[in-house]
């Protein structure tokens, strides 16, 4: 093997081993509607579980404000990852946009925030998910697994696991079809409050106001700050997209398409929820539950048949745990194929899945809940804050990605100007500071709450591991994947569906002399 090297902004790259992309190869099964159904399936489940938080921490009318903001930052976002996505149709998203408007380091900070956002995020989801299923089982059948939820945990992580293993195809078919369901028993839930006159829009404002607020805003804008992560989460993992693009016949067309189409569906069923569901429970009743979409069926509808219904609300949480698992594994095999992680995580095997990042992502997590159950047991404020610093944690390294895929947006139009764009963002630079604007707020609302300070602290370890880990191994040996071409060549190189991967490409690049 050619032991040829290449030195560039402080990173060596090295010439893969024989064979070493034919055992990280994926497959193309992904038409416009698969990826609006993985875009979709993998937010929805924030419909369901997670959003009323947000009402907690400022009251309906300061969840609506912080909503408003939201919709403008995720719009400006997608049109600009739209605009990268096209321009660079690799696996990596935003680590491939850091990578090449920021360098290698710019890329590892940026790749390992969008790792925690989609691992952690998978969490929580698993967290809700099992306490649906326990309520479910619970009234139908007398079963429950008490305090040992942990249970669910392995069942719902081994299950998804298997099913993103078993080919792409199989992947995006389910999303669609989830989508789909889930969309409707949203929908089905409003129908029926309606129907049995359980709706009444005086409840949204029945949190008694601080002293000096108003209903409208009972904890004042601070509480909006504080709401702002909360909000995210009607569409948190919307943008993960990018991530399919070496498994989309049409990335380039296609990505940009779904992204925005997919967050006007969930601006809708946000929506539909935000309004009725507080509007059945009232606002002060649903600010702290782990399951308010069954809540909301509870207050119309028998027991029994509430926990039906729910069953198939059940379904809007496993299509977030199916899409979500899907990001997180082509990030980390991204990443891992590029050399910034471990190189065995991006082995696909013979189903073209990254099937060992998908076990090691799950893995993690697993570890994660049960840290978090181990300081619910405990109790008082670190047991009652658990779920919500877990969920926190997500925002956290989502919003992070966000700041600084907008940076990168700002920085490439500048550093490659003439590179080939077919798709460009209609807001364009002006959208994508405004986007980042806000991803910072909510950032600084996300560390300046101090119920979430153990979040910060969490991540902050998180990055101190990483980066120490990177600084002293992994950048010693990294590989010319195309996200990795595309920055070193400005653009030049880096489209694996018309170059291939490796080869004289990778020869003519490592042959360069070092640029710096």
């Amino acid at each position: 093997m050619s032991k040829q090297t290449r030195n560039v902004s402080g990173v060596s790259y090295h010439h893969a081993e024989e064979g070493y992309f034919d055992k990280r190869q994926l497959q193309r099964s992904a038409g416009f509607w698969g990826l609006w159904g993985i875009g979709v399936a993998a937010v929805i489940s924030g419909d369901f579980s997670g959003w009323n938080f947000g009402i907690g921490e400022a009251g309906w009318g300061g969840l609506a404000v912080a909503g408003v903001v939201i919709v403008v930052m995720y719009f400006g976002m997608l049109f600009s990852i739209g605009e990268m996505s096209a321009a660079m149709p690799h696996t990596g998203g935003a680590y491939s946009f850091a990578r090449s408007a920021m360098g290698p380091w710019g890329g590892f900070v940026t790749g390992l925030a969008e790792t925690i956002e989609y691992v952690f995020t998978t969490g929580v989801i698993v967290l809700f998910s099992a306490l649906y299923l326990d309520s479910i089982t619970d009234e139908l059948l007398g079963l429950s697994v008490g305090d040992d939820q942990w249970i669910w945990w392995i069942v719902l992580y081994a299950v998804f696991v298997g099913l993103n293993s078993a080919g792409a195809e199989i992947s995006f078919k389910f999303a669609i079809v989830v989508a789909i369901i889930s969309i409707g028993v949203l929908v089905l839930f409003a129908v029926l409050a309606i129907a049995n006159g359980a709706v009444d829009f005086g409840r949204l404002m029945d949190i008694e106001p601080e002293p000096g607020n108003s209903e409208f805003l009972p904890y004042g804008w601070l509480g909006v700050l504080y709401a702002l992560p909360f909000a995210m989460w009607f569409f948190l993992g919307i943008e993960e997209l990018p991530l399919a693009a070496e498994e989309a016949h049409s990335p380039q067309t296609d990505i940009p398409r779904a992204g925005i189409i997919g967050l006007i569906t969930l601006c809708a069923t946000g929506a539909l929820v935000f309004v009725l569901n507080p509007a059945v429970t009232g606002s002060a009743a649903l600010g702290a539950s782990g399951e308010p979409l069954l809540d909301g069926f509870r207050a119309f509808l028998s027991d029994d048949l509430a926990a039906l219904l729910s069953l198939f609300a059940l379904i809007g949480l496993l299509a977030s745990l199916q899409g979500i698992m899907f990001a997180y594994g082509r990030n980390m095999y991204s990443l891992s194929r590029a050399g910034y992680y471990p190189k065995f995580l991006s082995i696909t095997g013979a189903r073209k899945t990254p099937w060992v990042a998908l076990v090691a992502g799950a893995a993690f997590g697993f570890v994660v809940l049960l840290v978090v159950d181990i300081l619910a047991r405990r109790g008082g404020e670190a047991g009652e804050q658990a779920t919500a610093i877990v969920l926190n944690i997500a925002v956290w390294g989502a919003v992070l990605a966000y700041v600084l895929q907008m940076v990168s947006y700002v920085l490439l139009r500048q550093k490659f100007p003439t590179a080939k764009r077919p798709y460009v963002s209609p807001v364009g630079v002006p959208g994508a500071v405004v986007a980042g604007v806000i991803a910072g707020i909510t950032f600084i609302g996300v560390f300046i709450n101090p119920d979430f300070r153990p979040a910060i602290v969490a991540i902050a370890v998180v990055y101190a591991i990483g980066l120490a880990l990177f600084g002293v191994v992994g950048r010693h040996r990294l590989i010319l994947s195309p996200e990795e071409e595309y920055a070193v060549s400005h653009g030049l190189h880096g489209d694996p569906e018309a170059e291939g991967y490796g080869g004289s490409v990778e020869d003519e690049l490592l042959a360069e002399e070092d640029r710096g």
